[in-house]
């Protein structure tokens, strides 16, 4: 009995003198975890800047997630290193096994710590969104899925593309806020410039009156001028500014629009032309030339 009236007496003192650091200890954890939890929060709405489409609630949710669950791993860490201490267990021991063992592992998972890291960049800077058209490294295709460890892409002939966050290098995203598509137009040398121009104008205007398409053009056509002297035709550049993937629907519609307008104008659309010239020596004469039309053979009777 005096055994347990003992351990009871020492069990209280020890409550007594370290009661109150370990509640002090727990209730700063709880306070931590809260606190983080409100900081997701706010990190979610600061994401989304008002923008309540699907995509943009998806990508804030999954910032915050890997916010709070980072912050309260470290949180429950210390919590825990600074309870034993109070136990007084030593920590020593357990902080170096923990260093060896976290070493290992992080020689074994820097890839996977790479994609991690890369990918909260990616959706942390907005680069790329499901449903998006992008170029990644030497892959094209609309985006599918994108979180922290990878990013699928399907192209166009339906191959889909799984692509480790950690080996993305440039983005080149087509399809953010609005797209482009742009034109070079190859006339004859022959042909007035201003004329053509005034052709391209005029199924631009059509094209945006026509209900069908005319929503998914945002601006007139920009003509930028003629932009170069090719080899059998001078080319106009104009480029005109669509809805997100909407650019190449339209480019194909203005195409055909504008080859049916040139048939009707008479515009030369040129194909290569090659100009034969036989070389003459000094006194001006040249070699002959035989040429077989029919396919025979000249000493035959070919012409």
């Amino acid at each position: 009995m005096n055994q347990l009236q003992q351990l009871v007496k020492q069990s209280i003192d020890w409550l007594i003198l370290k009661g109150p650091s370990l509640v002090f200890i727990l209730a700063g954890t709880f306070i931590a975890l809260a606190l983080i939890r409100l900081l997701s929060r706010r990190i979610s709405v600061l994401v989304t800047r008002g923008r309540l489409t699907a995509e943009a609630k998806k990508r804030a949710e999954t910032l915050a997630s890997v916010i709070r669950h980072i912050l309260s791993a470290g949180v429950w860490i210390i919590a825990l290193i600074t309870l034993l201490g109070q136990l007084g267990i030593e920590i020593g021991p357990i902080l170096a096994a923990a260093g060896i063992v976290g070493l290992a592992v992080g020689f074994g998972a820097q890839n996977l710590v790479k994609d991690v890291i890369n990918g909260f960049f990616i959706l942390l800077e907005d680069q790329i969104r499901v449903g998006d058209v992008v170029k990644i490294n030497t892959e094209a295709g609309v985006v599918e899925k994108v979180n922290l460890k990878l990013t699928v892409l399907r192209d166009l002939a339906g191959n889909v593309h799984f692509i480790p966050n950690g080996n993305i290098g440039v983005v080149t995203n087509m399809t953010k806020e609005y797209s482009r598509y742009v034109f070079d137009i190859g006339v004859a040398y022959r042909e007035n410039v201003d004329e053509v121009i005034e052709i391209i104008r005029r199924i631009d205007e059509e094209l945006r009156a026509d209900p069908e398409f005319g929503g998914d053009i945002l601006e007139p056509i920009e003509v930028l001028g003629l932009d170069k002297f090719a080899d059998s035709a001078v080319v106009i550049r104009a480029r005109t500014k669509t809805r997100p993937i909407k650019q190449w629907g339209i480019g194909r519609e203005f195409n055909r629009r504008l080859k049916k307008a040139f048939d009707e104008a008479g515009v030369e659309i040129p194909y290569p032309h090659v100009t034969l010239y036989m070389g003459e020596d000094k006194q001006g004469s040249a070699p002959p030339m035989h040429v077989d039309l029919k396919g025979g053979n000249p000493d035959q009777g070919g012409a």
